[in-house]
């Protein structure tokens, strides 16, 4: 059974997700040993943190348990209190899944509905755990799904194409503190996806002068490749000294630009069109901190620096524009259609064990038929004709399984194929090349 434990920017507050993001490994590795999940993928993002498993009920239910067992598991390993927890999450299971992970890949899910990053999130978070070897067949049709039904969104309603994202809508916010945008010098810290798309979103609003600092000694890379400048590893006061803005976009486990940083670097000082220092004038202004990490870039106590306004996740989140009502109504519908058309395969796995029993069935007999005959100089002839017979045979049973699955009474099938011809489908068997195709359509004549 799949389930999906997911806490995001609907359900809890930015610093319950930042505590689940810093316990993100901890969650993930107690997941892969917890009893009875097949398999896992951890999607840990700015705004969400979820865990999507395939699930062995019937190991859970001969231990007495159940998949709320799941929110104490994530409690332990991220160090949060399980009340507050189960106050700020959910558990979605079976069909709703599905739902649910193709909206949250489509953006309809997102503080800012139909953003594009979050489909490639979601890739990662998949590939992450397919080279951790922990996606089994149920997961891997999940997310395949997902993937698809993202690209529909994107390619028929063009909600995703928009180029909205936290950054750019960081950035709609920022756009009352600066007149001129040119005369804008910019500190980028960090050197990940966020600080590229920051740069990209900074140039499209003419910004040109921009440097970069890294923790991890990456900035000289990074500025060679995007031409920008790079700050050394001690530099990172006196480069906030000098910059304007600074956007802090960085997968530290800890805060990097504290309050001791900006105080020491100062109000800003008022630039004129070509960057440079009003002389005359001289005018402190509020030097703008913007946070897009979690966990945490940026020490909060920054927000209490004189001089130094803060737009962190949180803020940002409140000012999210409205969705775009006719792209996002297409999107969910195309969202629902892929996730009825998911349930309606997954109905249909259902009735593959009565299947394959029943053509094992039928295939035993026609093959001591073949048997009876052999030897015979028609013997090929007969051959081919208990072939093509047993195909038209066993079609319509195949046809009918599916349907009445796709119709949730896949037991009737079942039931009716142990009834008609008492065999017992308790347990799956292994379908040979030439049985599978009699589910396509029927057997083709040798």
């Amino acid at each position: 059974m799949l389930v999906c434990f997911t806490s995001s920017h609907r359900t809890a507050g930015f610093d319950l997700l930042d505590r689940l993001e810093r316990g993100a490994e901890a969650v993930t590795a107690a997941i892969r040993e917890a009893e009875g999940v097949n398999g896992s993928v951890v999607l840990a993002t700015c705004n969400r943190f979820e865990a999507y498993l395939d699930v062995d009920e019937r190991e859970l239910a001969s231990r007495g348990a159940d998949v709320s067992e799941l929110v104490g598991l994530v409690s332990g390993a991220a160090g949060v209190d399980p009340t507050e927890l189960t106050q700020g999450s959910e558990l979605l299971t079976s069909d709703a899944v599905a739902e649910h992970l193709f909206s949250v890949s489509s953006g309809l899910e997102s503080v800012v509905v139909g953003e594009g990053e979050i489909a490639g999130q979601v890739r990662r978070a998949y590939t992450s755990a397919r080279k951790a070897g922990t996606v089994t067949g149920d997961l891997e049709r999940l997310f395949q799904g997902a993937s698809r039904t993202s690209r529909g969104v994107k390619n028929s309603t063009g909600l995703m194409t928009q180029g909205r994202s936290m950054v750019r809508l960081a950035l709609d916010l920022a756009e009352s503190r600066f007149a001129d945008w040119s005369a804008v010098r910019v500190l980028l810290v960090g050197t990940g996806r966020y600080a590229a798309a920051s740069l990209a979103a900074l140039r499209d609003r003419g910004v040109t002068d921009v440097a970069v600092w890294s923790r991890t000694g990456r900035a000289q890379a990074f500025a060679v490749k995007h031409e920008i400048e790079a700050v050394p590893a001690s530099g990172l006061a006196a480069a906030a000294a000098s910059a304007d803005l600074v956007i802090a976009c960085t997968v530290a486990p800890a805060v990097v630009v504290t309050a001791d940083i900006m105080r020491e670097a100062g109000p800003a000082v008022a630039a004129d069109a070509a960057g440079a220092a009003d002389a005359a004038t001289d005018a402190p202004r509020r030097r703008l901190v913007i946070d897009l990490g979690l966990p945490r870039n940026v020490d909060p106590a920054v927000a209490d620096v004189e001089g130094v306004e803060l737009l962190d996740l949180e803020t940002i989140s409140l000012h999210a524009p409205l969705e775009e009502l006719q792209a996002a109504d297409d999107a969910r519908e195309l969202v629902g259609a892929a996730a009825a058309e998911f349930a309606a395969r997954a109905a249909e796995r259902d009735v593959e064990p009565a299947l394959v029993a029943l053509r094992r069935h039928v295939f035993d007999v026609l093959e001591q038929e073949i048997a009876r005959h052999a030897g015979r100089e028609s013997a090929p002839e007969i051959e081919r004709a208990l072939r093509h017979l047993a195909g038209v045979l066993l079609h319509t049973p195949s046809v009918r399984a599916r349907e009445l699955a796709r119709d949730g009474e896949a037991a009737a099938f079942v039931d009716g194929v142990a009834a008609v011809f008492g065999i017992d489908v308790s347990a799956p068997l292994a379908v040979s090349d030439e049985e599978s195709n009699v589910s396509e359509g029927g057997l083709q004549s040798a």
